[in-house]
């Protein structure tokens, strides 16, 4: 009989994740260099934008702790319009239900997600925010699991995991293992360059996406 859980209930560790998908983590800069290689250069408008952010952020989060629905309102948000995945071809659907089967169909597991990207289809990034009190880290099993949702596994999914104050970014490649590894955590709450490269990695992430077709 096939049992249905929530997917924060069955995976908590990456202990998890990985024992139920197989994953494997390949640590090697070739196989996760869009975070980190060839980076696109950023206008002095975009510079001038990411400025007014930060400052936003760090004067709601000087009152205390932010919960997940308003780091995505001051951080998340802007970010994803100014790396244009709010514009065509992009779509964006918010709180979308993700199933996966797994134990050869005898268990579901279902989540909402915080946000999904799509391109024609095409699953192409998960945010999952956390309360600032969390580490990103906390997250990350979750969002592997969120990523092998994704309808063509034969092409790469990338993520993205903030709190708000860190930001980490993922790569997932299923074919027959399913592998990932990850970027180094940015700050943008510590200096307004890190804020800089997130956006410039999330530009570089939306162009590989278009480079693979649909």
């Amino acid at each position: 009989m096939t049992q249905t859980k929530a997917i924060t209930d069955a995976i908590t560790t990456l202990t998890d994740v990985e024992n139920r998908f197989g994953f494997v983590r390949i640590e090697d800069d070739q196989f996760f260099s869009e975070w980190c290689e060839e980076l696109p250069n950023l206008t002095e408008t975009e510079k001038e934008n990411l400025d007014v952010l930060r400052r936003r952020y760090i004067y709601h989060r000087a009152d205390g702790n932010l919960l997940e629905g308003t780091v995505m309102l001051l951080l998340v948000s802007p970010l994803l319009a100014l790396a244009g995945f709010y514009d065509s071809p992009f779509r964006i659907k918010a709180e979308e239900s993700v199933n996966l089967v797994v134990d050869d169909g005898e268990e579901v597991l279902r989540r909402r997600i915080d946000v999904l990207v799509l391109l024609s289809r095409l699953w192409v990034m998960v945010l999952e925010s956390k309360k600032t009190t969390l580490s990103v880290f906390t997250a990350l099993p979750q969002a592997l699991a969120y990523l092998m949702a994704n309808p063509n596994p034969n092409l790469p999914v990338y993520g993205m995991v903030t709190n708000g104050d860190d930001i980490l970014f993922i790569k997932v490649v299923q074919e027959d293992t399913p592998q990932y590894n990850l970027s180094r955590v940015f700050a943008p709450f510590t200096s307004a360059k890190e804020l800089y490269i997130v956006l410039q990695i999330l530009k570089k992430f939306g162009q590989s996406i278009l480079d693979f077709g649909f």
